[in-house]
C-alpha cells in the first residue's frame, strides 16, 4: 500500500513503477525517482493526494490523460502515464509518470542571483513556445513558476541556455475543471489577477505568470513576495514593479505580459517571437519592438474590420501585385495576407490554392509585429522557424519574407509576403522593393476606405 503521507519506498505503482527515492516535495505533491520495470528505464513519479468527493474516489479522466500524454514539444517535460493508487480508501493518490530530468530547476538557479538578459530571453522563448503549443491544444498550465521550469545547458555551451516546462495540465488532472473554476489554484507568488479572484482562466493567465517568472529572473527577486494571502492580494491592487533601469524592450514586453486585463496581454506565441528576436539581437538580427504587441487588442483588429477586406471576392488589382512580386523575386508563391484574430486570410495568393490558414503557425502573424520587412532566409536553421509545422511538414517552407501592410494610423493589417521551398538570401535593395510593393497594396486599401467614408458622408447628409 502506498500513501502520500508515509512516502513508502520500494512500492510498485500500477504493477509497473517501483518507487526508489524522493527527489522533490511541493505543496500538493511529492516527486520520486522510480524504475519502470516494463521498459527498464528510470522515470519521475509525482504523487498527488486526491481527496474523496461525495464519499467516492475521484478518477483521472482517461481522455484528458491521453491529451496530455500526446503533447510532444521540446519545451515540455514529457508526461508518460497516469493513474490512481487506491490502496488507502481514505487517501487515494493520483500518480503521474514523467521523463526523469537530471539537473536543477530555475528556482535553484535564482538562489544564486539574477540571470543575464540573453539567458532570460533564451529560456523565456523556450517556455513561451511550449505554452503556445499547449494552449493550441486546449491546455492551460495554471502553475507557471521557477520550481516547474527545468534549465539546461546542452554540451556545456554557455552561449545557449534551454528550458523545459513541467507539470503542464497537472491542475486539470488533480482537480476537475468543474470543481476548480471557482477555486484558487496555482502558487501565490505567480498567480494572475484572475487566478487570485478565483475566476475562470484562459491562456492569458499563463502569459501573466510567465511574465512574473521572467521579471524575477532579471531582477533576482519575486515581484509579489510575502505570505500567500498577502502575495495574492497584492496583484489586485497594483501591477508588478518593473525597474526603471531595465532595458526598454524588456520593460515594454513585461508590461504587456503582466497587464491587469487578460485581453490586453500578448499571446504566448507573440511572446516567444519577441524573446527569440531579443536573444539573437547580438548576432546582428533585427530586434522586434515589444510595444507593437499592444497593437493587437483591440485597435489593430478594429482597423482590420474598418478596411472591410476579409472574405471579399477575388480582386485583379491585388493579383497583379502578387504576380509581379513572384516574377521580380523569382519565387513560386506571393501572397497578400490579412491577419485576423484566429486566422490568416489570403486576399491574393499567387502560386497557392489555399485561401486561409490558422493564425498559428502562420508566419504572417509574426511579420505583422515588425515595423519593417521580416526575413527568414533559411527556415530549417533559423530559431524562429525551425520547429514550425510549415517548415517541418509536407509544405517544406524554406524561405519567407513579409512586408507589413501598415495603415496611416500605424496598424499592421497583414503582409505582402513571398515564399520559397528553398533557402535564399535577400539583399537590402530587394527588401526595399518588397516594402514598396506592400505600400502599393496598402495605398489601394486606403483609397477604397476613403471612398466608402465619402459615400457614407453623402448618404448621411
Amino acid at each position: 500500500m502506498f500513501t502520500h503521507a508515509r512516502h513508502d519506498l520500494d512500492t510498485l505503482l500500477g504493477g509497473r513503477y517501483r518507487v526508489l527515492e524522493r527527489i522533490g516535495v511541493g505543496a500538493m505533491a511529492t516527486v520520486y525517482r522510480a524504475h519502470d520495470e516494463y521498459l527498464g528505464r528510470e522515470v519521475a513519479v509525482k504523487i498527488i493526494t486526491k481527496p474523496l468527493r461525495n464519499g467516492t474516489v475521484g478518477d483521472v479522466d482517461d481522455g484528458e490523460v491521453k491529451v496530455l500524454a500526446g503533447l510532444q514539444h521540446h519545451g515540455l517535460v514529457v508526461l508518460l502515464d497516469a493513474g490512481v493508487e487506491r490502496g488507502d480508501a481514505d487517501e487515494p493518490c493520483v500518480y503521474l509518470v514523467m521523463e526523469l530530468i537530471a539537473g536543477p530547476d530555475l528556482k535553484h538557479h535564482l538562489t544564486q542571483g539574477a540571470l543575464g538578459q540573453r539567458h532570460v530571453a533564451q529560456i523565456g522563448s523556450d517556455l513561451a513556445d511550449a505554452l503556445a503549443y499547449i494552449h493550441n491544444n486546449g491546455v492551460i498550465h495554471r502553475d507557471v513558476k521557477p520550481a516547474n521550469i527545468m534549465v539546461f545547458d546542452y554540451h556545456q555551451d554557455a552561449a545557449r541556455m534551454r528550458a523545459k516546462l513541467t507539470d503542464f495540465g497537472i491542475a486539470l488532472i488533480a482537480e476537475r475543471p468543474a470543481d476548480s473554476d471557482g477555486g484558487l489554484s496555482g502558487t501565490a507568488a505567480y498567480l494572475s489577477p484572475e487566478q487570485a479572484r478565483a475566476e475562470v482562466l484562459t491562456a492569458a493567465s499563463d502569459v501573466y505568470s510567465l511574465g512574473l517568472v521572467l521579471l524575477e529572473s532579471l531582477t533576482g527577486r519575486p515581484a509579489f513576495p510575502g505570505d500567500p494571502m498577502q502575495s495574492a492580494v497584492a496583484r489586485l491592487i497594483q501591477d508588478p514593479p518593473i525597474p526603471a533601469d531595465l532595458d526598454q524592450d524588456w520593460k515594454a514586453l513585461l508590461t504587456a505580459m503582466t497587464a491587469a486585463n487578460p485581453d490586453d496581454r500578448p499571446t504566448a506565441r507573440e511572446v516567444s517571437l519577441a524573446l527569440v528576436e531579443k536573444s539573437i539581437a547580438e548576432r546582428g538580427r533585427r530586434k522586434i519592438d515589444p510595444s507593437l504587441l499592444l497593437m493587437e487588442k483591440p485597435a489593430r483588429m478594429a482597423a482590420v474590420r474598418e478596411h472591410a477586406i476579409l472574405d471579399t471576392p477575388p480582386d485583379g488589382a491585388f493579383d497583379k501585385i502578387t504576380s509581379l512580386a513572384a516574377r521580380l523575386f523569382d519565387v513560386p508563391i506571393a501572397i497578400v495576407s490579412i491577419v485576423d484574430h484566429d486566422r490568416i486570410w489570403f486576399k491574393s495568393h499567387h502560386g497557392l490554392e489555399v485561401e486561409q490558414i490558422d493564425r498559428d503557425p502562420g508566419l504572417c502573424a509574426s511579420a505583422i509585429l515588425q515595423d519593417e520587412v521580416w526575413v527568414v532566409e533559411d527556415t530549417a536553421v533559423d530559431p524562429r522557424t525551425l520547429s514550425n509545422p510549415l517548415v517541418t511538414g509536407d509544405f517544406g517552407l524554406g524561405f519567407y519574407a513579409g512586408a507589413p501592410l501598415k495603415t496611416r494610423e500605424g496598424y499592421n493589417l497583414g503582409t505582402l509576403c513571398i515564399l520559397d521551398v528553398k533557402p535564399r538570401e535577400m539583399s537590402p535593395e530587394e527588401e526595399a522593393t518588397l516594402a514598396d510593393l506592400a505600400g502599393l497594396v496598402m495605398q489601394d486599401m486606403e483609397l477604397r476606405l476613403d471612398n466608402r467614408r465619402a459615400v457614407q458622408t453623402v448618404s448621411a447628409s
